[in-house]
């Protein structure tokens, strides 16, 4: 693990600690960030990468709330023990959620055939904002092809290559299935308020953990 792909040599060294919690849980590291006195760690599943080739995260494994809870009090007491942090620090455990956010490379390898919505640094063609299908990333930049470009330059359905450089943040579109006819009863409304409704609890899960870091 290079300091390049995380941020820094605390952060490299929090990713080696919670690296073997990880393998024994059979989860993965989507991301890790240490931002003034707090750790944002997000966990994924382990995945088939068949999965991908749909193009949908609806069916994905997702991380348990009594899998996130367990590897926060594994990592917790990994870091009172090392002490990478000196002082006081939150720890944020999370699971990416349904829209994901895509800050490095790796993130935009796994998101190739998904949906996806960018906003550029600066204006592009006349638009900041690109939403479409991502078709391709390489170390430097991606390709996606674009699904609307109404009043804009950029032709619908054209191709479009982004520096990560030029990209101010982006994540993955979860899509939901059609909405209902209008002039259907209210039982049809109560099903779908409750499909809406139903997954949310599952879009992400957190835990927020405080606590001082051993004296060194």
């Amino acid at each position: 693990m290079t300091e390049s792909e995380y941020g820094g040599p605390v952060v490299t060294r929090i990713v080696a600690l919670a690296q073997p919690i990880l393998d024994d849980l059979g989860l993965t590291l989507y991301d890790c960030e240490h931002a003034g006195g707090t750790l944002i760690i997000t966990l994924d599943k382990r995945r088939d990468p068949g999965l991908r080739s749909a193009g949908s995260e609806s069916g994905a494994p997702r991380v348990l709330l009594d899998e996130l809870s367990l590897f926060t009090r594994l990592l917790s007491r990994e870091l009172d023990h090392d002490d990478p942090m000196p002082g006081r620090y939150t720890l944020e455990v999370s699971s990416p959620g349904l829209e994901r956010r895509l800050r490095r490379p790796d993130h935009y390898t796994g998101a190739i055939g998904e949906a996806v919505a960018i906003r550029l640094v600066r204006e592009i063609d006349g638009t900041r904002r690109l939403n479409g299908t991502l078709i391709g990333a390489t170390d430097s930049g991606i390709t996606i092809r674009l699904d609307d470009a109404v009043g804009t330059d950029t032709d619908t359905g054209a191709e479009r290559q982004v520096r990560y450089a030029d990209i101010e943040r982006a994540k993955t579109v979860f899509t939901w299935g059609p909405a209902p006819k209008p002039g259907k009863g209210a039982s049809t409304r109560r099903r779908s308020d409750a499909a809406v409704r139903g997954p949310a609890d599952a879009e992400e899960a957190s835990i927020h953990h405080s606590q001082e870091a051993a004296a060194s």
